[in-house]
């Protein structure tokens, strides 16, 4: 079985490319899948925040529950809950690896860390959802390094087109510091968080 197929169909539901290979098949079939993809039909005020919801879940590849917790910790802030949101969000552990070009999509990011392949601050962390705090260093580790996946990486085929500018990364060296959190405008995700919020807060 295709395991991208799955991917390709939740692309073409949420409209958004999930991952690099979607995005082929998303430009060919930019509607969502079936019968009545095409076929425009006024969605209701829930559908459209609950959809806004799901894209930014798929984008981070997470887990209700996960995204809630996320969403308390940001209404608890002292800033606009969106995009504290969102920060919260960028700041995981397997965010910022994607981000630093280690890894070529969320979904491997999350693998490499699950699987003890990177070091948080010299010492092994194998939780994506850790939060990373300004002057962190995520490096991957010694001994991941000759690893078919890291060597491509570290070869800058992963490299984003737009490096974050909160991240200081030495992509030959496979390391990456986190200067500062990111600003909203400098997170590559693809969602209306106003509308997340808004979905919370019914």
């Amino acid at each position: 079985m295709n395991q991208s197929r799955p991917k390709i169909k939740r692309s073409r539901r949420l409209g958004i490319p999930l991952t690099p290979k979607c995005v082929r098949y998303f430009e060919r079939r930019p509607y969502p899948p079936g019968v009545h993809g095409r076929s425009r039909t006024k969605e209701s005020d829930y559908k459209v925040r609950l959809l806004e919801k799901q894209r930014l879940k798929a984008q981070y590849d997470l887990r209700e529950r996960q995204l809630r917790r996320a969403f308390d910790r940001a209404v608890r802030r002292p800033g606009k809950t969106g995009e504290e949101l969102v920060i919260d969000l960028e700041s995981r552990l397997d965010a910022l690896v994607l981000r630093a070009g280690f890894a070529r999509t969320i979904y491997q990011a999350r693998q490499a860390v699950s699987h003890g392949h990177v070091n948080v601050n010299g010492r092994r962390v194998d939780r994506p959802s850790a939060r990373l705090s300004p002057g962190d260093v995520l490096a991957v580790r010694e001994g991941s390094r000759a690893k078919t996946p890291f060597v491509v990486a570290a070869a800058g085929t992963h490299a984003p087109q737009r490096p974050a500018a909160y991240l200081d990364v030495d992509l030959s060296g496979l390391t990456a510091r986190l200067a500062r959190l990111p600003h909203r405008a400098e997170v590559p995700v693809r969602c209306d968080e106003q509308l997340v919020v808004e979905y919370y807060s019914r």
